[in-house]
């Protein structure tokens, strides 16, 4: 069936993603999607449906806000899968679209016939995306993977936390957002290699290739030199002044890039230019070396007025600093406001549900406004009439044997 496109489409407008991811990583990597035009058929089990809906509090009535974070602008298909009649039912699916993405265990949709190898056979043009916590290779791929573990295993949290303090996980589960999004970029390079060769692949992506890539600099430098990294608090390893300095009445986050941006910054901002003068902090490599002796000096004027006076004065002398805020303030602020980090959206029972907007701004093929998060089931009837052609009276057969909700 031809399908129409709006007058302005999405990026991926008329891309079909068939959904089989529950909890994290791979509903964000599909809300992106969604977010970019794709139509995104989330399927859940028909009774319990995707695990975040349980996760509660915070709450809204009976909506679980960890299940509105990652499932806007989809639709809900609820099929019991590990049934024949409803394996055959996302087969079907399947044969219909664009991309697939799953983060089941290691064989466990093979179970069903939905596994890549039997499905490329039904839709050799289909992009397959696995999403787990080791890779669908490897001596630990049957292993299941949750953030936390991945945080530590990572070793993102050997150098997160205080210097003498025990090791720390970042506030949000980044390990799955990080894979979340590098499953998005990968799904949109095949789709482009697709183009080419007309020919769908798979994508195998693990939570912790996307730590360890975070790893970053931190990376390099102990590959160069073998030296193991520490921990900083909220200090740099290898910037100074890079970190929070307490103030009057608060605190200061206080980022200097560049010598140039120290120079203004005790020049300019602390009248203390005898500090950037001085050969032991004049280059970041000294500043690094000394900073013992260097941030209690900083420290000490900074102590001297508000932080509010302070980020004045930095913004003024153009040196990078900014106030630690609270969520509250930060959901708040026009500048996450006016660039649509928050989007109003309708649902029954909830007239002005607010949402996270997406990231990405393109200008020419916008992403979509919010849509909210879709009720279990809410789309069953709706998609697998439209795509798979079943009339009322089939669905109600299957909806009376509980394969579909």
């Amino acid at each position: 069936m031809e399908r129409t496109l709006p007058a302005h489409p999405g990026a991926l407008e008329g891309i079909r993603v068939l959904d089989l991811s529950r909890v994290l990583a791979g509903p964000w990597c599909t809300q992106t999607l969604a977010d970019l035009g794709a139509e995104v058929w989330k399927v859940e089990h028909p009774q319990r449906g995707d695990d975040t809906r349980s996760w509660r509090p915070p709450e809204i009535g009976e909506l679980s806000t960890y299940f509105l974070c990652c499932n806007r602008s989809k639709k809900s298909l609820a099929i019991d899968f590990s049934r024949k009649e409803g394996s055959e039912l996302v087969l079907r699916l399947a044969a219909q679209a664009d991309v697939l993405v799953e983060n089941f265990r290691l064989g466990a949709l093979a179970r069903y016939g939905l596994d890549w190898e039997s499905l490329r056979q039904v839709n050799p043009r289909l992009i397959y995306c696995s999403i787990s916590g080791y890779g669908r290779k490897g001596p630990r791929a049957p292993e299941p993977g949750y953030d936390f573990v991945i945080q530590a295993e990572s070793g993102l949290m050997a150098i997160t936390g205080e210097p003498d303090g025990e090791p720390m996980k970042l506030g949000v589960a980044i390990t799955d957002l990080l894979a979340g999004m590098n499953a998005v970029q990968a799904i949109l390079a095949a789709l482009i290699a697709r183009g080419r060769t007309g020919e769908g692949q798979h994508l195998d992506i693990a939570l912790l290739d996307s730590a360890v890539a975070a790893l970053a600099n931190v990376a390099t430098g102990y590959l160069a030199t073998g030296e193991e990294p520490g921990r900083y608090g909220n200090a740099h390893a290898t910037v100074v002044p890079y970190q929070l300095f307490p103030t009057r009445d608060g605190q200061i986050a206080l980022a200097v890039g560049n010598d140039e941006q120290f120079r203004r910054l005790c020049e300019e901002v602390l009248q203390r230019p005898e500090l950037s003068a001085y050969s032991r902090y004049a280059t970041n490599r000294a500043r690094v070396l000394n900073r013992e002796s260097l941030i209690p000096a900083l420290a000490e004027s900074f102590r001297r007025d508000t932080t509010h006076a302070w980020r004045k004065k930095l913004q003024k002398a153009g040196v990078p600093a900014g106030v630690v805020r609270r969520v509250s303030e930060v959901l708040t602020a026009p500048e996450v406001v006016e660039r649509g980090m928050i989007q109003e959206v309708e649902k029954p029972g909830h007239p002005r549900l607010r949402l996270g907007g997406s990231p990405l701004k393109l200008s020419a093929t916008p992403a979509k406004a919010a849509e909210a998060p879709p009720d279990l089931g809410e789309h069953t009837d709706n998609v697998l009439g439209e795509v798979l052609g079943l009339d009322s009276g089939t669905l109600e057969a299957l909806r009376q044997q509980a394969i579909i909700r």
